[in-house]
């Protein structure tokens, strides 16, 4: 299949279009190296483009005859959204919309959406699963629900076929060690511990430990990128015209905050200093996915399906590569 990545340089995005490559499938990723790396997605692949120049779009998915859409692009940053949420709704909803409608002129009838388990709110339930009820609590999952229901109307109307992904926290790094998590601000648990065991931060703070969790920290299912990009090929894969679906994605288990931290310094075998301080508003106590239905639905299965053997490999990237992707 020809298939077009939108902002397929980033960390999700290039885990993704490595298993694509791999599955034997023509690949052309659209970034503008935002967020993403030049570095992390051959050379070959790359349209350096933004979703804002619709001629530039028009250009990509004629010239490269384009079958089918991942689309990544994305600002993805809670905290910002809330300080800045014209910066979000412009990217991830207008961009969004206008790519949609390029994809409809264009006959593009696969299409396959990054979308988060932030659509949820604060959960009334735990583990999540796709029946509860969608209430955002901040300008990022707003936006993300607004697209899927973009998405949801397109579908029947056009003839769209779409599946979207609502993951939990994105985690690891590729097992052959080739590309990994590289953010600029790193707001990510997991490889903040270890910036921390590289002597990169003095210390990881700990938000809040006056939840009611079984530790006072919060709870989150963490989920390895790979796995999250076997599950976006096989969504792709069974997308039927005119229908959409919505999965969760996740291994189904929760661990703390100090259970991350610990494990951690069990994997890498050095201590990590920690800083406690007040909660964040708006993090909710424990997410934990409820994925039956993908696992039922598509056959999904997690091949990293606890803590430790993500950390590991996320260790194996960052001691390895402790500046990331360096200077594109």
């Amino acid at each position: 299949m020809r298939i077009l990545v939108t902002g397929g340089a980033g960390y999700i995005g290039s885990h993704t279009v490595k298993h694509l490559l791999a599955r034997g499938h023509e690949v052309t990723v659209f970034d503008n190296l935002s967020y993403g790396h030049r570095r992390a997605v051959p050379a070959g692949v790359l349209v350096e483009g933004d979703l804002r120049d619709v001629d530039q779009l028009d250009n990509v998915l004629v010239v490269h005859r384009i079958e089918a859409v991942i689309h990544f692009a994305a600002s993805c940053f809670v905290g910002e959204s809330v300080t800045d949420p014209a910066k979000y709704y412009q990217n991830n909803l207008v961009n969004s919309a206008a790519l949609l409608e390029r994809c409809r002129r264009h006959g593009v009838r696969r299409f396959v959406f990054s979308s988060t388990c932030a659509t949820y709110g604060v959960p009334t339930a735990v583990p999540i699963t796709e029946a509860e009820k969608q209430l955002p609590i901040n300008p990022y999952g707003n936006t993300k629900l607004a697209f899927e229901r973009m998405l949801a109307d397109y579908a029947p109307a056009y003839g769209l076929g779409f599946a979207a992904l609502r993951y939990f926290n994105a985690s690891g790094a590729a097992a052959d060690g080739s590309i990994g998590e590289d953010h600029d601000p790193e707001t990510h648990l997991i490889p903040i511990v270890l910036q921390v065991a590289l002597g990169k931060r003095p210390a990881v703070e700990v938000f809040g430990t006056d939840y009611p969790t079984p530790d006072g920290t919060c709870v989150r299912d963490y989920i390895h990128v790979e796995d999250l990009a076997s599950a976006h090929l096989l969504a792709l894969e069974r997308i039927e015209p005119g229908r959409g679906s919505f999965f969760n994605v996740g291994i189904g288990t929760g661990y703390s905050v100090r259970e991350v931290i610990r494990t951690c310094e069990e994997v890498t075998g050095r201590p990590i200093a920690v800083k406690e301080g007040p909660r964040r508003p708006g993090d909710p106590p424990a997410l934990v996915a409820g994925a039956d239905k993908i696992r039922r639905e598509l056959g999904w299965q997690p091949r990293y399906a606890d803590l430790r053997s993500i950390v590991e490999t996320a260790w194996n990237w960052h001691r390895n590569h402790p500046d990331g992707f360096g200077k594109d």
